[in-house]
């Protein structure tokens, strides 16, 4: 029997679920003062009706052992020690959140994933390898960050026009830092673009939950387990 799976895509500004069985994602509003408490009430609450064995969750920090290493910068406090698998009283397995539409967005070789949302989520996939990154605090210019420069507070503050000189610079240099055969742009901005550059095309967030499901097949059982390590 097919392990049946919920998968969840956290955000800085809504919580989406879905199984594979339901073609349709739910969602409720997240924002800064989300705990992980709130997050399981409400995605149980909003999960009625559905059928899962185990649950992946893809969150805006970095993942270390299967659980973050820190509190997501644009949700709530409580996330690093919380028992997710007690709560849901099933197998859980966690993600950062960009890794996760970049598993789902992955369709072989060395692929680059820059998801341009709230802020900016990054993963490198080598021949099924998944590389987690936090590019989007490195350095960048005078100063600022990546995330600074093409995160959704630069594009509310700048000009769309500054703002997407910014985005086709980043993807520039990561593209050279990195060498990915592909580079996917997901993340609700990134449809934004008026011209996609070279060597890319453009996710799409419903890929988010295409790659929580694949976390608990064989052919992606060994990246992950590598990955949670």
């Amino acid at each position: 029997m097919d392990l049946k799976v919920l998968a969840i895509d956290i955000g800085g500004t809504n919580v989406k679920i879905r199984v594979a069985s339901d073609p349709q994602k739910r969602s409720f509003p997240s924002g800064p003062t989300l705990t992980p408490h709130q997050m399981v009430d409400g995605v149980l609450e909003l999960a009625q009706g559905w059928e899962f064995d185990a649950v992946s969750i893809g969150l805006p920090a970095p993942i270390v052992k299967n659980k973050p290493v820190h509190n997501p910068g644009n949700l709530g406090k409580g996330w690093v020690d919380f028992n997710y698998a007690a709560r849901f009283a099933k197998q859980v397995k966690l993600i950062n959140d960009a890794a996760m539409q970049a598993v789902g967005s992955y369709e072989g070789g060395r692929m680059l994933f820059l998801g341009f949302g709230t802020g900016l989520g990054s993963c490198l996939i080598a021949e099924h390898v998944i590389v987690p990154t936090e590019i989007a605090h490195m350095p960048y210019r005078e100063g600022s960050t990546f995330e600074d420069a093409v995160g959704i507070k630069a594009l509310e503050k700048n000009r769309k026009k500054h703002w997407t000189k910014d985005v086709y610079a980043v993807i520039e240099i990561l593209s050279a830092a990195l060498i990915p055969d592909y580079i996917v742009l997901g993340g609700g901005n990134a449809a934004k673009l008026q011209e996609i550059p070279p060597n890319c095309r453009l996710g799409d967030n419903a890929h988010a939950f295409t790659g929580g499901f694949r976390m608990w097949t064989p052919e992606w059982a060994h990246s992950v387990a590598v990955y949670h390590k």
